[in-house]
């Protein structure tokens, strides 16, 4: 509260600045304070006593769609670099992903891969392994777990059976074009047998 504030309520016929100054003094070596912040007055917990009112609690976040597919790469092929990251995800990593999955803990800079330009690389760290329950990377689940789990994305499953049926199509054309290629090989010999005949008789006719 300001001076005007607490002069509404205690009238004018105190001193309120000496009165407030006498109250800081009875309060310093209490658990509570008088606290001057600019022109208001408040109470406050001492200073000495704040860690023990103080509550904490861990806040929940749910982890991105682009942020667990990194962590994945990460975890399936790690150590890799954000561009190696990008040519699998097959879009450009934000800047705030990697640093979201390493303010976690789950994620770690392992040195620079030695190539032209020494990319940063990536790998996963102890208290990833921990955090999902894994021993070891070796006891990430695989696809065919994913699949059994129903955890696999309903668009990747389409994907996956589209490209199934592209290699089917691609698999039927090439033999299509083997059995057409046949034929006119076939087709061809019989023409040319037939023209030598028919040249043959001309010949005799003559």
């Amino acid at each position: 509260m300001t001076l005007a504030d607490i002069k509404l309520y205690v009238g004018e016929e105190i001193d309120i600045r000496q009165t407030l100054v006498d109250l800081q003094r009875d309060y310093q070596n209490r658990g509570i304070v008088l606290i001057k912040t600019g022109d208001r007055y408040h109470f406050q917990t001492a200073h000495d006593l704040s860690h023990l009112l103080r509550r904490e609690r861990a806040e929940l976040r749910k982890l991105s769609r682009a942020g667990m597919e990194t962590l994945a790469i990460i975890a399936y092929h790690e150590p890799v670099s954000r561009a190696e990251i990008e040519a699998i995800r097959g879009v450009q990593v934000a800047k705030g992903t990697l640093d979201v999955l390493m303010e976690a803990g789950w994620v770690r800079p392992a040195g620079r891969r030695e190539v032209p330009g020494r990319p940063l690389i990536y790998a996963t760290t102890p208290e990833f392994l921990t955090h999902f329950g894994l021993q070891t990377r070796k006891d990430l689940p695989g696809i065919d777990d994913l699949r059994a789990a129903g955890l696999l994305d309903p668009v990747d499953l389409a994907m996956e059976r589209l490209e199934l049926e592209a290699e089917e199509e691609l698999a039927d054309g090439a033999a299509e074009n083997a059995s057409e290629d046949s034929a006119e090989d076939n087709f061809s010999e019989e023409y040319e047998t037939d023209d030598a005949v028919l040249l043959e008789n001309e010949h005799e006719s003559a």
